[in-house]
């Protein structure tokens, strides 16, 4: 079995550096937030080395608000409080530990009318080899309230009145199960949009010197104005060796991906936290109202140095990324390549899990969180076939449900 080695880690580079055309090819650029992106001030160089022909497509910013650290280890650890949920109340049978009977709250959290795309999903999406997403579980959130609090689901529009996986509602579980998760989550999912909105600027100074007839300000407007913005909790079960996940006929093996397989994502740019690892050996603490989350028993980092997120680069290399914990990572997604006629590029990515499932007694889990700034559905997206997003996701969407 041929498996590619990591190539590189996470590297920060200076500004000075860059302007001064360091050779730092297929490195992760780190740039300043908010000073450097609000500026425009990062130089074409580190554009080019993030998102140009021969690059990673990935860009680290750093020096993000000081409650970041704080809102990502509170979201990030609420993914195992859901994982774990009744699976009655989860609207699936893909968890191990019961925390709440089924007779606490009687209404699921999944919606299958969406195709699980809104709240909790398991086993329910197909990635590119035909296998089934058994390996982890998500927790879908509609960005909309970026726009308006008010909002929890892109309205509908004529041209697509029956589009539940970006029109249906939210689903928050209540304050009785997971206290506090709808306003932790609503907070750190708006500073990552955020800053998306100033990595957008920057990407667009760049496309403007690069891309013939492109608009000033597109992916800034998309970013900053978008009602399908969508959120995706992740909450990775430890690999069992004995159980390959189910699998469509004819599907193929993936080698890599034992996590999640090589994949694109299909908006405009992606904004990524780092992963936590969490012991999930012993029950996770009860929650109530009154009592803040507590503290979970997370590793110091991933208990196999190859497990984590991979990328495939322009050039075709394989390289494991690793995000710092007070960092954000953002990539480029399928919909900004048709936008760009293929100058920005999506990024091929997978996530490889560890190769050994019990260290110690332990039950590793890795926990992250993932948000998609995309296109409003009217938005066209191609226009010589005069494709709109909503025709455009809703291809995607058949793919892989």
């Amino acid at each position: 079995m041929n498996r590619s080695k990591p190539l590189q880690v996470a590297v920060t580079v200076s500004l000075t550096d860059l302007q001064r055309g360091k050779n730092t090819l297929n490195l992760v650029l780190h740039v300043q937030w908010p000073d450097t992106l609000s500026t425009g001030d990062v130089p074409f160089e580190a554009l080019e080395e993030a998102f140009g022909l021969s690059s990673l497509g990935i860009l680290v910013v750093k020096d993000l608000p000081s409650k970041f650290t704080q809102l990502r280890e509170t979201v990030l650890s609420y993914a195992s409080y859901l994982a774990n949920l009744n699976p009655e109340i989860l609207g699936s049978c893909s968890t191990s530990v019961q925390f709440f009977s089924s007779n606490e709250y009687e209404e699921s959290l999944s919606s299958p009318e969406a195709k699980y795309l809104v709240g909790w999903s398991h086993g329910k999406e197909t990635l590119k080899t035909g296998q089934y997403d058994t390996l982890k579980g998500s927790y879908y959130i509609n960005c909309a309230f970026y726009q308006s609090p008010e909002l929890q689901a892109a309205p509908a529009d004529d041209k697509f009145p029956n589009f539940p996986e970006y029109t249906a509602l939210n689903i928050w579980p209540p304050e009785s199960l997971l206290p506090g998760f709808e306003a932790a989550v609503t907070e750190l999912c708006t500073l990552i949009i955020d800053t998306a909105v100033l990595v957008a600027r920057a990407c667009d100074l760049y496309a403007s010197a690069h891309i013939e007839e492109y608009k000033s300000g597109y992916l800034e407007r998309v970013v900053k104005t978008s009602l399908t913005t969508k959120a995706r909790l992740l909450h990775y079960f430890p690999p069992d060796p004995s159980q390959k996940p189910e699998t469509k006929p004819g599907a193929e093996e993936d080698d890599e991906g034992s996590w999640c397989a090589t994949h694109l994502d299909h908006g405009c740019l992606t904004g990524l936290t780092s992963a936590i690892f969490i012991n999930e050996t012993l029950p996770l603490p009860t929650l109530t109202p009154a009592r803040p989350l507590p503290a979970l028993s997370t590793l110091s980092s991933s208990p196999d140095p190859v497990a984590g997120l991979y990328i495939r680069s322009r050039t075709g290399a394989t390289t494991k990324v690793n995000i710092p914990s007070d960092c954000l990572a953002f990539q480029t997604g399928e919909a900004l390549e048709v936008i760009t006629q293929g100058k920005f590029r999506a990024v091929p990515h997978f996530v490889r899990g560890p190769r050994l499932t019990n260290r110690g007694g332990m039950r590793v889990v890795r926990n992250t969180l993932a948000i998609f700034t995309q296109p409003n559905l009217g938005e066209v997206v191609d226009a010589e076939e005069g494709v709109t997003f909503g025709e455009f996701a809703q291809g995607v969407v058949e793919r892989h449900t």
